[in-house]
């Protein structure tokens, strides 16, 4: 339920950038959202099917790029996707170790017309 403040504040992103170039309406929104970012893509897709009716968002279409989670190897420095129960380097062995790759949350694009 903490996706309907969220999509609240991306509907009023894209409404003040709608205004700003001096457009109609919002277009097509595009997220990137990773899959440690707390947010639940399918959450925010549907709260912005219903906050945005009535606004300038309403009809607008929103992509969302989901981005899986990356260990950094602690050895040789490689970003790898970690495989289930383990946290072993594909390229040296080594343990990988968290980063910040799958907890971004941002919007990307704005398309208005």
């Amino acid at each position: 339920m903490h996706e309907y403040p969220i999509t609240l504040n991306i509907i009023k992103i894209a409404e003040k950038h709608c205004k700003e170039a001096g457009a109609q309406r919002v277009k097509k929104i595009k997220l990137v959202i990773g899959d440690y970012s707390g947010y639940v893509s399918d959450s925010v897709h549907m709260y912005f099917d219903l906050i945005g009716e009535g606004t300038l968002c309403e009809g607008a279409e929103i992509e969302i790029e989901n981005v899986k989670p990356m260990l950094k190897c602690s050895q040789c420095g490689e970003l790898f996707y970690k495989k289930l129960l383990s946290f072993e380097c594909p390229k040296c062995g080594g343990e990988g170790g968290p980063t910040e790759i799958g907890k971004e949350f941002y919007v990307e694009s704005i398309e208005v017309e």
